[in-house]
């Protein structure tokens, strides 16, 4: 009600916020129906340019290696639950996956650092950006977020780090 007088408020709206586009990383059109939590593999697919069912496969086979050669929780949970990205990948698997894609990982956050960096346009750079947000991967290209909804909650969400295209 009384909005206008909260200074934080204010302050947080006259930061540059990021531009945001629909964007499903060639899902649908690879006849996936349905809601998942497969932001890895959107996040993926539209900062490669590559189809969206190559990253589910090449992710579902790291994420069925991963399990078999390890013997520890996340192993334990892939093989009781399957392989299958679609209910969400984790950093174990999917972050060398990305960085052999030719992306580098820039942490934004240190433990017990507090949060540094949102997700705005004036705290991020530009370029082809995957983003790790609380429980999130989105794609960030050039100050606008691709991504299926808009996770950055009005600029103020945590980044805890990204990957940048090189």
């Amino acid at each position: 009600m009384f909005s206008f007088l909260n200074p934080f408020l204010n302050s947080r709206k006259s930061s540059k916020e990021l531009g945001f586009e629909l964007n499903d990383g060639g899902r649908k059109a690879a006849g996936f129906k349905g809601g998942a939590g497969d932001c890895v593999v959107r996040a993926i697919a539209i900062a490669t340019q590559l189809p969206y069912l190559q990253i589910y496969q090449e992710l579902r086979h790291a994420n069925a290696t991963y399990a078999d050669n390890r013997n520890d929780k996340l192993a334990r949970r892939l093989n009781a639950k399957g392989p299958s990205p679609r209910n969400g990948n984790h950093r174990n698997v999917f972050h060398d996956y990305i960085i052999d894609h030719g992306f580098e990982w820039v942490p934004t956050m240190r433990i017990g650092g507090g949060c540094q960096v949102h997700l705005r346009a004036d705290e991020i750079p530009s370029g082809i950006l995957i983003v790790k947000v609380s429980k999130h991967l989105t794609a960030v290209i050039d100050g606008s977020i691709h991504d299926t909804h808009n996770p950055s909650r009005d600029g103020g969400r945590c980044v805890y780090g990204y990957y940048i295209k090189r």
